[in-house]
């Protein structure tokens, strides 16, 4: 409504029965996600996701360098 339709916050806040600051917070996270200053929900689950991987990606990293530093030592 405040973006399409030219409403004010207040007017739509109104029409809608809600309060105004809940609307501008509404408002405000919309426009910083269009201007890309923010992250949508589907980049935090994302985000989530690809920490989680790398997390475990440097595990097996850890474990991958301990067993070959054993099995190289065994060698000599």
């Amino acid at each position: 409504m405040v973006g399409d339709q030219g409403y004010s916050v207040p007017e739509a806040a109104k029409s809608l029965s809600i309060a105004s600051n809940m609307l501008y917070c509404w408002k405000d996270q919309i426009e910083a996600q269009l201007e890309g200053k923010s992250l949508s929900l589907e980049e935090r689950e994302e985000l989530k996701r690809l920490c989680k991987k790398n997390k475990n990606l440097r595990m097996e990293k850890a474990i991958l360098k301990k067993a070959s530093a054993f099995f190289a030592k065994e060698m000599k």
